[in-house]
């Protein structure tokens, strides 16, 4: 189901425009550049800046892993049913995404930021497993986070080297990249930018999620102001 948001947010006293950009189902035969030169490019004017969604480029990366090719071993099992539940979304709380980060991240680093989390439990401190484990366990999206075929059973890494890619998406297009990690709660994290765009500018103005987190196929949005 599409998302309702407001198109026009105020960030720092001025108001900007959101606009999402529709586009065919991705998949690792798609180029990202190809995809924003058919899509948004086209929509653009000077000034905008143009966000992408992680997972859909982590997809075009070949990032995205049936749950049915996954070797889930039994570590991912037992570190899997210790993680806190979220309300948007299981994470690593389902043995395939642990498995998945466990791969990305390896087993040492996950076993030290299991035993960091645990300890962090104790004290009230929260976070300390993502910490230590980083930003690719962090990005890994369980299955069925996505409601889009064949994506609803498969597990999605988060992309590779997301700055890098923003800067050479922002040095080919001309424009301002932002490559995100949004959700449906207020979270809004920019895990790579290029062309000199703003971390903090970029979280504020895309914290409610206008892209949506449905089957909305819009893993492109542009930002412009309009005062």
């Amino acid at each position: 189901m599409s998302k309702q948001f407001n198109a026009v947010i105020t960030v720092y006293g001025v108001r900007f425009e959101r606009i999402p950009v529709k586009t065919h189902i991705l998949s690792p035969e798609d180029e990202m550049l190809e995809i924003i030169q058919n899509y948004a490019l086209p929509l653009m004017q000077p000034g905008d800046i143009l966000c992408i969604s992680e997972s859909p480029l982590a997809i075009t990366q070949g990032r995205a892993i049936p749950v049915s090719e996954l070797k889930i071993g039994m570590l991912a099992k037992i570190l899997s049913s210790y993680v806190s539940k979220v309300p948007y979304g299981i994470g690593l709380g389902a043995p395939s995404s642990m498995q998945c980060a466990i791969d990305e991240t390896g087993v040492p680093r996950i076993l030290l930021a299991a035993l960091a989390g645990a300890i962090g439990k104790l004290t009230g401190r929260k976070g300390d497993f993502y910490r230590i484990a980083g930003m690719q366990a962090a990005l890994v999206d369980a299955a069925g986070t996505s409601p889009v075929p064949p994506y609803h059973e498969t597990v999605i890494k988060g992309p590779k080297d997301p700055q890098g890619v923003a800067e050479d998406l922002a040095a080919k297009t001309g424009y301002p990249i932002a490559i995100m990690d949004i959700n449906d709660i207020g979270g809004s994290w920019m895990i790579g930018g290029g062309g000199g765009v703003s971390k903090a500018f970029i979280e504020a103005v895309m914290k409610d999620n206008p892209q949506g987190q449905g089957d909305e196929l819009t893993p492109l949005c542009i930002v412009r102001r309009v005062d």
